[in-house]
C-alpha cells in the first residue's frame, strides 16, 4: 500500500511541476497509459488471491482517480494560465482616445461641378436637371438629329434592352429640351449631369459629366456667347488674362457652330507638352441654337434666338488639379482621391 502512496504523491507532485500542456499529457502517459504505472498495478491484480485482490483493487482504483483528479486540476491550471496570457497580450488600453473615423471629402468632380454652378449662378442663370434615362426625341429628334444620324449608332450610344426608344441620355441637351418645353423665354440655364457613350480611354469614361449652357432671348448674339464663355474660363481658372478662340465646327443643334479654344493653363499660351506646343487647349462646343430646335418645343424662331454650349467638367477637373488620367477619378482609389480633400 505504501508503494501506491508513494506513486500518488510522485505524481501529483510531477504534474504540479510542469508548465506545458505537452509535457503535462507526456507525463499522464507514464501514469496511466496502457502501459503507465498505474495500470501496470491493475495488471498485476491477477496474481492475486480474491481476499487480496479485492482489497489491492480499491487501493489503485482510488490512487488512479487521485491521479486523474491531480491531472484535471493541472490541465485547468495551465488552460487559466494560458488564457490569462491572451488576455494580457489582447488588452485594450481604454484610457487612450479613440481613433474616430476619417474624415471624407467632396470627389473633385463634384468640386468642379459645384464651382462651375456657383460662377454661372453668379452672372443670373439657373440650373436645371432632368432624367438619365431618356427618349428618342428629347435626346435626339428634337436636337436636329436624324434617324441616320451617327450620334444614334450603337457604337457610341447605350440603349437598353427590352425597352425600345430608351436610351442613356448621351448628353445634356435633353435637359435644355425639356425645360424648353415648360418654360417660356427668356431662358438662362445651365444643364449640368452625368451621361454616357461607348469610350473609354484616358482621356474618356463611358460615363462622364457634362454642363450644357443654353440663353435664349429676343436679342441675343454670337458675341454674348463669347463674352458669357470667355468670363466663366477667366473665373474658373483664376486667370483674367486668360484668352479664347472661335474655330468654324459643325453641331446638328447649332448654327452657326463653333469650336471653343483657350490659351493653355500650364504655359500662359507658350506652347508645352500638354497643349501639344499649340499654346491652345481644346474646351467646349457652342454655336447658336437652330431653328428647328426652337421649333420642335414650340418657340418662334422668328421672335426669339439664344446660343447654348457644352463642356466636358471632368476635363475642366484634369486640367484644374494637373491629372492627366480621366479613369483616376473614377477607380474609386481612396490614396487618389483623398488629394483633393
Amino acid at each position: 500500500m505504501s508503494d501506491i502512496e508513494q506513486l500518488v504523491t510522485r505524481a501529483t507532485a510531477e504534474f504540479a511541476g510542469i508548465d506545458d500542456a505537452a509535457t503535462l499529457e507526456q507525463a499522464k502517459a507514464r501514469y496511466l497509459g496502457k502501459s503507465g504505472s498505474v495500470t501496470e498495478l491493475l495488471k498485476g491484480l491477477g496474481k492475486l488471491d480474491p481476499e487480496a485482490r479485492k482489497h489491492a483493487g480499491a487501493a489503485i482504483n482510488s490512487a488512479k482517480e487521485r491521479i486523474e483528479a491531480a491531472l484535471n486540476t493541472r490541465r485547468e491550471a495551465l488552460r487559466n494560465a494560458a488564457l490569462e496570457t491572451q488576455l494580457q497580450a489582447e488588452a485594450l488600453d481604454i484610457t487612450l482616445p479613440g481613433r474616430g473615423l476619417a474624415t471624407g471629402g467632396l470627389h473633385p468632380a463634384t468640386r468642379t461641378l459645384e464651382r462651375i454652378e456657383a460662377i454661372f449662378r453668379s452672372i443670373g442663370f439657373d440650373v436645371a436637371d432632368g432624367p438619365e434615362i431618356e427618349d428618342d426625341f428629347h435626346n435626339f429628334t428634337a436636337l436636329n438629329t436624324p434617324e441616320n444620324h451617327p450620334a444614334r449608332s450603337m457604337h457610341d450610344t447605350f440603349y437598353l434592352e427590352n425597352a425600345p426608344g430608351l436610351l442613356l441620355r448621351t448628353h445634356t441637351s435633353p435637359i435644355q429640351v425639356r425645360y424648353m418645353e415648360t418654360h417660356k423665354p427668356p431662358i438662362r440655364i445651365i444643364a449640368p449631369g452625368r451621361v454616357y457613350r461607348v469610350d473609354s480611354d484616358a482621356t474618356h469614361s463611358p460615363m462622364f459629366h457634362q454642363v450644357e449652357g443654353l440663353w435664349i432671348d429676343e436679342d441675343v448674339s454670337f458675341a454674348d456667347l463669347k463674352g458669357v464663355f470667355t468670363d466663366f474660363l477667366r473665373n474658373f481658372f483664376e486667370k483674367p488674362d486668360l484668352r479664347t478662340r472661335f474655330r468654324p465646327s459643325f453641331f446638328p443643334f447649332t448654327e452657326p457652330s463653333a469650336e471653343i479654344d483657350m490659351s493653355c493653363v500650364f504655359c500662359d499660351g507658350n506652347g508645352c507638352r500638354v497643349c501639344s506646343h499649340t499654346g491652345w487647349l481644346e474646351i467646349a462646343g457652342s454655336g447658336m441654337v437652330h431653328p428647328n430646335v426652337l421649333k420642335a418645343v414650340g418657340i418662334d424662331s422668328e421672335r426669339y434666338i439664344g446660343f447654348a454650349f457644352g463642356m466636358g467638367p471632368d476635363r475642366l477637373t484634369m486640367l484644374r488639379y494637373g491629372v492627366n488620367d480621366l479613369r483616376l477619378f473614377f477607380d474609386g482609389d481612396l490614396r487618389f482621391l483623398s488629394q483633393f480633400r
